[in-house]
């Protein structure tokens, strides 16, 4: 079995890059182009159906929240609270410049960790957490934080990953044969067998999943059950 590490003795390298400016970069990134709008529109569109298996949840934090991308669609249930937050201040900073004020003032904004939120057990009926457990390597990492998310959940997580099992993850791992294996990797592709026993580990069942394009694309959205 896998152990889980101090919430405070977890620092992402990659998460340092966050600044002021380069938070605007990312909030404008994803509007340029056709290949980031279709990537938006149909990371939405599988979000939307998450949520909605995860029953319309009322209460959902959305870590990390970069620059409110999601914002609009959490948004889109009038009589739901979104709570938003992110390891750097100035992606949460950014996110309330950028997006319109009558969305924001729908968003209650605050900074902390995914691994350590200071809120308090079952504060929120779903962690919605998109695009932040690629990032995470060391699976000791990944339990730690899904263990908070237990703790902080009433009712469920919706998650993506990067996943096995499809043609861009099988290039991945062609590149990252031909790389110094002494090389900081900040990104990876996680086998479902083993990203789903430690779902199970951190308490939850998997009640469902959704893949961006099925046997291509390495992301994969699961919707979690705490039970």
């Amino acid at each position: 079995m896998e152990e889980t590490c101090s919430p405070g003795a977890v620092h992402l390298k990659f998460s340092e890059k966050y600044a002021h400016a380069h938070a605007q970069h990312y909030f404008r990134k994803h509007r340029k182009g056709m290949s980031h709008r279709f990537t938006t529109w149909r990371e939405h569109a599988l979000a939307r159906r998450a949520l909605a298996l995860a029953g319309d949840p009322r209460v959902v934090l959305d870590l990390p929240c970069g620059a409110g991308r999601f914002w609009p669609l959490l948004a889109e249930k009038p009589e739901r609270r979104i709570l938003a937050a992110d390891n750097s201040a100035d992606m949460v900073r950014v996110a309330c410049e950028m997006q319109p004020p009558d969305l924001v003032k729908r968003v209650e904004c605050f900074q902390c960790s995914a691994f350590e939120t200071g809120l308090e057990d079952g504060s929120v009926d779903n962690v919605f957490c998109m695009r932040l457990l690629h990032h995470i390597i060391e699976p000791a990492h990944r339990l730690t934080m899904l263990r908070e998310f237990y703790r902080i959940t009433r009712e469920t997580v919706c998650i993506s990953l990067w996943v096995d099992g499809n043609y861009k993850a099988y290039r991945r791992r062609r590149l990252e044969s031909r790389r110094d294996r002494g090389a900081l990797r900040n990104r990876g592709v996680v086998k479902c067998r083993t990203i789903e026993a430690e779902f199970a580990q951190s308490g939850f069942k998997v009640k469902g999943h959704f893949d961006f394009l099925r046997f291509y694309s390495m992301w994969r959205v699961y919707v979690l059950d705490k039970g």
